[in-house]
């Protein structure tokens, strides 16, 4: 993974937890909602990321 990469996967990290905290506190329903979506695209955003690492314990690897 390049350091652009994981630069990226801690940005989309801290926005997760800085969104989860946000559905903790008190929000109108549409505000909660926009949390939500974006709460999704940032997790299918990491999801996308990490889809093209090969696990380093993957023994087809070598």
């Amino acid at each position: 993974m390049t350091d652009e990469q994981l630069v990226r996967l801690k940005v989309y990290s801290n926005n997760i937890h800085r969104y989860r905290r946000l559905l903790r506190g008190k929000l109108t329903e549409q505000e909660r909602q926009f949390v939500k979506r974006r709460l999704r695209e940032e997790q299918l955003a990491i999801q996308n990321l990490t889809a093209d690492r090969v696990p380093l314990s993957d023994s087809r690897a070598m």
